[in-house]
C-alpha cells in the first residue's frame, strides 16, 4: 500500500504497519444513513449496534430510507427498535439537516476536512469525533487524526511511553507525533486501533462528545 513506506519512517509505528493487514478506505454515497448509523451505535457494542441498525433498515423493507421517510417515521417506531429518546431525536436531526441543507457525498467531497466539520457540527447529536469517523470511513479521507479518540490515546500512551498523568501534555505529544504521519494519518489511526485491540477489526472508541 502507498502509505506504508511513509509511516514506516516512524520506527515504533513501523512495527504496527508492517505486522498488520494493509487497509484501504471506502467511500460511501449515503452520508445521511451513515451518520444515523453512527449515532445509533454510540456507547454500544458492535454486536448490539448491528442488531439495532438491521431493525432500522427493516422498518423500510430492507432499503436505506430517504431523509423524508426517516422524518415521517413515528417516534414510537424508532424507539421500538432499541433507540433512546435522545438518539431518536438525533437521527431525526440528521434527516432534517439533509433535507434543509444537504449532505450529498459529492457536495462534501468539494470541502476540506475542517470545512466539513464546521458544516456538520451544528447538528445536535453530532460531535467532532463522529464527523472525523465520517471523514475516514465514509468519505475516504486519508489524513484525519482522531486526537480525542480514547483508543488512539491509550495506544499512543502505551506505544510511545507517554506520561498519562497530564492530559494536556498527552494531547500535545500526540499531535506532535502525528504531524510526522501526514498525509496518511487515517491509516496510522487504523493500525493503532488494530494494535490496541489485538485484532483485525477496527474498533473506534467514542469520547464523550459535547451535545449542543
Amino acid at each position: 500500500m502507498h502509505y506504508i513506506s511513509h509511516l514506516s519512517k516512524d520506527k515504533k509505528l513501523k512495527k504496527l504497519v508492517e505486522a498488520g493487514v494493509p487497509h484501504s478506505l471506502k467511500k460511501r454515497k449515503n452520508i445521511c444513513t451513515y451518520l444515523c448509523a453512527s449515532i445509533m451505535s454510540q456507547q454500544l457494542s458492535t454486536k448490539v449496534a448491528d442488531v439495532i441498525y438491521k431493525r432500522f433498515i427493516n422498518i423500510y423493507v430492507g432499503k436505506e430510507p430517504t431523509p423524508r421517510q426517516i422524518l415521517d417515521t413515528p417516534f414510537e417506531i424508532l424507539r421500538g427498535i432499541g433507540l433512546s429518546n435522545a438518539k431518536v431525536g438525533y437521527v431525526k436531526n440528521v434527516a432534517s439537516f439533509e433535507l434543509e441543507f444537504g449532505m450529498d457525498a459529492r457536495k462534501l467531497q468539494k470541502m476540506t476536512n475542517e470545512e466539513i466539520i464546521e458544516y456538520l457540527i451544528p447538528i445536535k447529536g453530532v460531535g467532532r469525533w463522529t464527523i472525523e469517523m465520517l471523514l475516514m470511513f465514509a468519505l475516504g479521507r486519508e489524513d484525519v487524526f482522531a486526537v480525542d479518540d480514547l483508543g488512539i490515546q491509550n495506544a499512543m500512551v502505551k506505544l510511545y511511553k507517554i506520561d498519562a498523568t497530564d492530559k494536556k501534555k498527552v494531547r500535545e505529544e500526540m499531535l506532535r507525533l502525528s504531524g510526522k504521519w501526514s498525509p496518511y494519518r487515517t491509516y496510522a489511526c487504523v493500525h493503532l486501533w488494530r494494535w490496541r485491540d489485538n485484532a483485525t477489526v477496527v474498533k473506534k472508541v467514542r469520547p464523550k462528545e459535547k451535545i449542543r
